[in-house]
Formats: structure tokens, C-alpha cells, sequence
């Protein structure tokens, strides 16, 4: 397996490889000050191989630098998380140390559910979102392309939030949440558009 990005994500990601005795065999990086990671290689990005996961944390660039690229994409869970048989986890996608993912959630492609994060029975969480240590998707949420869920943030049964939105740490979210906003708080609310 190759990695795209040589910084901390990538190195939580190597942990994981390595406890599924999954071979890292390099990573690829734009920053020519960086030629290796917890003694890995790291190469220039003229000519990449797959199988590859994009280890790069922020979801714009992860998408951006996935598009950019024609070939096959890995998944990498480590043996801690605990995932239902009934869960669908697409290409590209991490699950990190004692995650937990329920029965029939669906998780898109090059998604990140972090650290100790749980992803409830049927959520369907699209594709390049990230959610951070220790959030909580309660049964039969919806996360639209690209939003990042902050870490410890709890969102109750049913909600949807819309594509590209940042929901700040901590917070509580008990109504929906539209595409391109910053929202916060218990009984998140939005603090502003985040559209360019």
C-alpha cells in the first residue's frame, strides 16, 4: 500500500497498515524537504502507484489530490474498530483506532472516522467527510459530501447536514444543518456561511 502525504495523518495511518501486517511500501509527497516518515520513503509525485490511500486530512485537498489521480485506492481499519458486518465502507476511506460502525451506516469514499468515533445504525455519511475523535452520528444520520463532524461533537437520531459544513468540537446538533456553513454549540447553530 502507498500513502499520498508525508505529515501526521499519514502516520496514524501507517500504525493502522502495519497492525493489519499490511506492507507500507511508500509514500508520496509534493515537499522536497520531506524524504521520509517513521522510516518510510518518500517519493516525488511524478509518477504514483496504487494500491493508495490519500493521507491527507483536509477534506478539499483530499478530494482535489483524488480526482487528480487514475489509480486503485486501498481502505485501511484498524484491528480495534469495531465495524458490523452490515456496514459498507467505500474505497479510500479510515477507520482509526476503537471506532465504532453500527449496522447497515454506509460510509462514502475517502471518508476519516477518527479515534474512538461512532457511526449509528444506517447513517449514510458521504463522501470526504471526516468525523473527528470522539463524535457520535446517532442512528439515521445523513453527513453530505465533504462536512467535517469536530471532535466530541454529538449528532442526534435523523439529522441531516448538508455537503461541505463544519460542525465545531463539542457541539450538539438536534436540528439540520445546511451545505456550506460553520455551525456550533450545544443546540448547534449556525455562526456563518462558508461558501467562496
Amino acid at each position: 500500500m502507498y500513502l499520498y502525504g508525508a505529515s501526521g495523518h499519514a502516520k496514524v495511518i501507517i500504525d493502522i497498515l502495519v497492525d493489519n501486517n499490511v506492507t507500507v511500501e511508500g509514500l508520496y509527497d509534493d515537499n522536497s524537504s520531506v524524504t521520509e516518515l517513521l522510516g518510510y520513503p518518500v517519493s516525488r509525485v511524478h509518477e504514483v502507484k496504487g494500491p493508495l490511500i490519500v493521507s491527507i486530512g483536509y477534506n478539499a485537498v483530499r478530494k482535489k489530490i483524488v480526482q487528480s489521480l487514475d489509480v486503485l485506492f486501498g481502505t485501511a481499519k484498524h484491528s480495534s474498530a469495531i465495524i458490523s458486518s452490515e456496514a459498507t465502507i467505500q474505497e479510500g476511506s479510515v477507520v482509526m483506532q476503537g471506532a465504532i460502525i453500527q449496522s447497515c451506516a454506509t460510509i462514502g469514499r475517502h471518508c476519516i472516522v477518527n479515534t474512538g468515533a461512532s457511526v449509528g445504525h444506517d447513517c449514510r455519511v458521504g463522501d470526504y467527510v471526516h468525523v473527528s475523535p470522539h463524535s457520535t452520528l446517532c442512528g439515521n444520520v445523513t453527513i453530505g459530501e465533504g462536512s467535517w463532524i469536530g471532535a466530541g461533537s454529538t449528532v442526534i437520531p435523523g439529522i441531516k447536514i448538508g455537503k461541505w459544513s463544519i460542525i465545531g468540537a463539542g457541539s450538539v446538533v438536534v436540528r439540520d444543518i445546511p451545505d456550506n456553513v460553520l455551525a456550533f454549540g450545544n443546540g448547534c447553530k449556525i455562526i456563518k456561511n462558508t461558501r467562496a
